[in-house]
Protein backbone atom coordinates (compact mmCIF):
# COMPACT_ATOMS: atom_id res chain seq x y z
CA UNK A 1 0.00 0.00 0.00
CA UNK A 2 1.25 3.09 -0.93
CA UNK A 3 0.06 6.93 -0.34
CA UNK A 4 1.26 10.17 -2.19
CA UNK A 5 2.32 12.88 0.11
CA UNK A 6 -0.10 15.82 0.97
CA UNK A 7 1.82 19.08 0.79
CA UNK A 8 1.18 21.17 3.95
CA UNK A 9 2.32 25.07 4.30
CA UNK A 10 1.48 27.72 6.52
CA UNK A 11 0.33 31.04 5.24
CA UNK A 12 -0.57 34.25 6.54
CA UNK A 13 -2.19 33.64 10.09
CA UNK A 14 -3.26 31.18 11.75
CA UNK A 15 -4.93 29.44 9.02
CA UNK A 16 -3.33 26.09 7.34
CA UNK A 17 -3.46 25.27 3.59
CA UNK A 18 -3.39 21.69 2.34
CA UNK A 19 -2.90 20.58 -1.23
CA UNK A 20 -2.04 17.40 -2.48
CA UNK A 21 -3.26 14.02 -4.31
CA UNK A 22 -1.90 10.21 -3.59
CA UNK A 23 -3.38 7.07 -4.23
CA UNK A 24 -4.30 3.96 -2.19
CA UNK A 25 -3.53 0.89 -3.73
CA UNK A 26 -5.27 -2.37 -3.03
CA UNK A 27 -4.17 -5.64 -5.25
CA UNK A 28 -5.17 -4.77 -8.54
CA UNK A 29 -7.43 -1.88 -7.46
CA UNK A 30 -6.28 1.36 -7.29
CA UNK A 31 -8.20 4.66 -5.45
CA UNK A 32 -7.24 7.57 -6.10
CA UNK A 33 -8.12 10.85 -4.02
CA UNK A 34 -7.28 14.40 -4.30
CA UNK A 35 -7.51 16.92 -1.76
CA UNK A 36 -8.20 20.59 -2.65
CA UNK A 37 -8.10 22.90 -0.70
CA UNK A 38 -9.05 23.19 2.93
CA UNK A 39 -8.81 26.31 5.42
CA UNK A 40 -8.78 25.45 8.81
CA UNK A 41 -9.26 28.64 10.75
CA UNK A 42 -8.71 28.95 14.83
CA UNK A 43 -12.12 28.73 16.90
CA UNK A 44 -12.39 31.00 19.58
CA UNK A 45 -13.94 28.67 22.72
CA UNK A 46 -14.22 29.91 26.46
CA UNK A 47 -11.89 28.17 28.57
CA UNK A 48 -13.72 25.52 30.78
CA UNK A 49 -13.46 25.70 34.70
CA UNK A 50 -11.50 23.38 36.29
CA UNK A 51 -12.55 20.83 39.27
CA UNK A 52 -11.49 22.34 42.16
CA UNK A 53 -10.83 26.26 40.63
CA UNK A 54 -12.41 28.90 42.55
CA UNK A 55 -16.07 29.69 40.98
CA UNK A 56 -15.67 33.11 39.12
CA UNK A 57 -17.73 35.58 41.49
CA UNK A 58 -20.77 37.41 39.36
CA UNK A 59 -23.42 39.43 40.80
CA UNK A 60 -26.78 38.95 38.70
CA UNK A 61 -30.44 40.26 39.61
CA UNK A 62 -33.05 38.39 40.94
CA UNK A 63 -36.98 38.08 39.88
CA UNK A 64 -38.59 39.60 42.21
CA UNK A 65 -35.86 42.19 43.21
CA UNK A 66 -32.45 41.88 44.48
CA UNK A 67 -29.80 39.83 43.91
CA UNK A 68 -27.59 37.26 43.80
CA UNK A 69 -24.05 36.40 44.00
CA UNK A 70 -22.45 33.38 42.14
CA UNK A 71 -19.36 31.93 44.16
CA UNK A 72 -17.29 33.29 46.74
CA UNK A 73 -16.85 31.98 50.30
CA UNK A 74 -20.61 31.40 52.57
CA UNK A 75 -21.56 28.77 55.13
CA UNK A 76 -22.88 26.20 53.08
CA UNK A 77 -23.21 24.89 49.56
CA UNK A 78 -24.70 26.45 46.39
CA UNK A 79 -26.30 24.96 43.50
CA UNK A 80 -26.49 26.76 40.31
CA UNK A 81 -28.34 25.72 37.00
CA UNK A 82 -27.82 27.21 33.90
CA UNK A 83 -30.65 27.41 31.46
CA UNK A 84 -31.24 28.10 28.22
CA UNK A 85 -33.92 30.52 28.48
CA UNK A 86 -37.65 31.39 28.16
CA UNK A 87 -37.47 29.44 24.39
CA UNK A 88 -36.64 26.34 26.06
CA UNK A 89 -39.53 24.23 26.23
CA UNK A 90 -37.05 20.98 27.74
CA UNK A 91 -35.59 23.83 30.25
CA UNK A 92 -39.19 23.72 31.71
CA UNK A 93 -39.60 20.14 32.34
CA UNK A 94 -36.02 20.37 34.35
CA UNK A 95 -36.80 22.99 36.57
CA UNK A 96 -40.36 21.53 37.43
CA UNK A 97 -38.41 18.95 38.63
CA UNK A 98 -36.29 21.49 40.12
CA UNK A 99 -38.92 23.37 42.04
CA UNK A 100 -40.26 20.08 43.30
CA UNK A 101 -36.56 19.61 44.87
CA UNK A 102 -35.90 23.02 45.80
CA UNK A 103 -36.68 22.44 49.82
CA UNK A 104 -34.87 19.08 49.70
CA UNK A 105 -31.65 20.94 48.49
CA UNK A 106 -32.26 23.33 51.40
CA UNK A 107 -32.40 20.83 53.57
CA UNK A 108 -28.73 19.46 52.33
CA UNK A 109 -27.50 23.19 52.83
CA UNK A 110 -27.36 24.18 49.67
CA UNK A 111 -29.02 27.42 48.11
CA UNK A 112 -30.22 26.89 44.39
CA UNK A 113 -30.12 29.14 41.98
CA UNK A 114 -31.10 29.01 38.26
CA UNK A 115 -29.54 31.74 35.82
CA UNK A 116 -30.49 32.61 31.81
CA UNK A 117 -29.28 35.07 29.48
CA UNK A 118 -32.81 35.73 29.18
CA UNK A 119 -34.09 39.47 29.96
CA UNK A 120 -35.66 40.59 33.00
CA UNK A 121 -39.24 40.70 31.38
CA UNK A 122 -39.20 37.16 30.11
CA UNK A 123 -37.70 35.75 33.45
CA UNK A 124 -40.66 37.41 35.03
CA UNK A 125 -42.52 35.69 32.77
CA UNK A 126 -41.62 32.13 33.16
CA UNK A 127 -41.73 32.81 37.13
CA UNK A 128 -45.09 33.65 36.87
CA UNK A 129 -46.07 31.02 34.60
CA UNK A 130 -44.60 28.32 36.54
CA UNK A 131 -44.39 29.05 39.94
CA UNK A 132 -40.90 28.06 40.55
CA UNK A 133 -40.12 28.21 44.01
CA UNK A 134 -36.20 28.77 43.99
CA UNK A 135 -34.47 32.08 43.08
CA UNK A 136 -34.46 32.99 39.14
CA UNK A 137 -31.49 35.25 38.15
CA UNK A 138 -31.56 36.76 34.66
CA UNK A 139 -29.33 38.99 31.95
CA UNK A 140 -26.40 36.89 31.91
CA UNK A 141 -23.96 38.07 29.53
CA UNK A 142 -21.48 36.79 27.20
CA UNK A 143 -18.01 37.85 29.14
CA UNK A 144 -20.48 35.95 32.34
CA UNK A 145 -20.97 32.76 30.07
CA UNK A 146 -17.20 32.73 28.68
CA UNK A 147 -15.79 33.15 32.45
CA UNK A 148 -17.84 30.19 33.35
CA UNK A 149 -16.74 28.17 30.53
CA UNK A 150 -20.47 27.90 29.22
CA UNK A 151 -21.14 26.95 25.23
CA UNK A 152 -22.72 29.61 23.51
CA UNK A 153 -25.55 29.53 20.97
CA UNK A 154 -26.62 32.23 18.38
CA UNK A 155 -30.72 32.31 17.93
CA UNK A 156 -31.66 30.42 14.71
CA UNK A 157 -34.12 32.87 14.33
CA UNK A 158 -35.78 35.51 16.00
CA UNK A 159 -38.98 33.39 16.96
CA UNK A 160 -36.43 31.52 19.39
CA UNK A 161 -34.78 34.56 21.27
CA UNK A 162 -32.77 37.60 20.66
CA UNK A 163 -29.65 37.06 21.89
CA UNK A 164 -26.78 34.71 22.04
CA UNK A 165 -27.51 32.47 25.08
CA UNK A 166 -25.86 29.91 27.16
CA UNK A 167 -26.47 26.02 26.57
CA UNK A 168 -26.85 24.08 30.26
CA UNK A 169 -24.58 23.90 32.84
CA UNK A 170 -24.32 22.83 36.26
CA UNK A 171 -22.14 23.71 39.57
CA UNK A 172 -21.87 22.86 42.67
CA UNK A 173 -20.09 25.25 44.52
CA UNK A 174 -18.44 24.01 48.18
CA UNK A 175 -18.40 26.42 51.10
CA UNK A 176 -14.56 28.11 50.00
CA UNK A 177 -15.84 28.86 46.67
CA UNK A 178 -14.23 25.81 44.46
CA UNK A 179 -16.06 24.41 42.24
CA UNK A 180 -16.98 21.08 43.79
CA UNK A 181 -18.95 19.25 40.52
CA UNK A 182 -19.18 20.79 37.07
CA UNK A 183 -21.50 19.38 34.29
CA UNK A 184 -22.05 21.70 30.96
CA UNK A 185 -23.75 20.86 27.81
CA UNK A 186 -23.82 22.03 24.00
CA UNK A 187 -27.22 20.42 24.08
CA UNK A 188 -30.57 20.57 25.64
CA UNK A 189 -31.03 17.25 25.67
CA UNK A 190 -28.18 16.51 27.82
CA UNK A 191 -28.40 17.24 31.98
CA UNK A 192 -27.17 15.64 34.54
CA UNK A 193 -30.05 13.72 37.20
CA UNK A 194 -31.06 16.47 39.92
CA UNK A 195 -32.03 13.59 42.39
CA UNK A 196 -28.89 11.96 41.31
CA UNK A 197 -27.11 15.44 42.20
CA UNK A 198 -29.10 15.99 45.83
CA UNK A 199 -28.12 12.50 46.95
CA UNK A 200 -24.34 13.67 45.86
CA UNK A 201 -24.20 16.75 47.55
CA UNK A 202 -25.63 14.77 50.76
CA UNK A 203 -22.82 12.58 50.17
CA UNK A 204 -19.93 14.74 50.16
CA UNK A 205 -20.71 16.20 53.13
CA UNK A 206 -21.24 13.07 55.24
CA UNK A 207 -18.40 11.78 54.32
CA UNK A 208 -16.04 14.33 53.32
CA UNK A 209 -15.85 13.20 49.61
CA UNK A 210 -12.94 15.08 47.55
CA UNK A 211 -13.09 17.15 44.69
CA UNK A 212 -12.14 14.48 41.49
CA UNK A 213 -11.36 14.94 38.57
CA UNK A 214 -8.55 17.46 39.50
CA UNK A 215 -5.36 15.84 37.33
CA UNK A 216 -4.71 17.36 34.58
Amino acid sequence: MAWGAPQVQPVQGDDIFVRGAGFRAYGAEIVIFFCSTVWFEEVDMSEKLGAGSLMPELDLPLVGGGGVRVGGARPGYQFIVIYRGRHCPLCKTYLKELSSLHGAFGEANAEVVAISADSQAKAEADVAEYGWHFPVAYELGMEAMRRLGLYISEPRNEQETDRPFAEPGVFVVNPGGQVQVVDISNAPWCRPDLAGLLRGIRRIQEVDYPIRGTLS
